[in-house]
């Protein structure tokens, strides 16, 4: 952790532990639009997951995570997909994979949406 993140936790943690409903806290520019992403998230009503920068998930977790089932995870794993490593019979997947397939996927869709257009507007189907 950076000086500056370290001293903004701090200042977090000394604000929080006065109590009381609201706080008033000074933190870096930095720290400030990372706490606003999280906040944006939980406004929308998204989950919000930290983690280690290598963190693994189970199958069942990384299911929910892509909004898929567990034997769908299984089977991007076994395609190679999904990155994972055994531990005793149990199997971990790397978050990392897990994010790295959602990006390739959203690149994917992105690539497919801009075809449909371009077929859309040389057939003139839009108005």
């Amino acid at each position: 952790m950076t000086e500056l993140l370290t001293r903004d936790a701090g200042a977090l943690h000394r604000a929080l532990e006065k109590g009381g409903d609201e706080i008033k806290v000074s933190v870096s520019r930095e720290t400030a639009e990372w706490l606003s992403q999280l906040v944006d998230a939980k406004a929308r009503g998204q989950g919000v997951l930290v983690t280690r920068r290598n963190a693994e998930v189970t199958p069942a977790e990384a299911a929910e995570l892509l909004g898929m089932s567990r034997p769908q995870v299984r089977k991007l794993m076994d395609e190679g997909r999904l990155i994972f490593r055994k531990v005793g019979a149990h199997h971990r997947v790397k978050l990392a994979s897990v994010h790295a397939f959602l990006e390739e996927e959203r690149l994917h869709m992105e690539a497919g949406m801009e075809e449909l257009s371009r077929l859309q507007n040389e057939l003139g189907l839009l108005e």
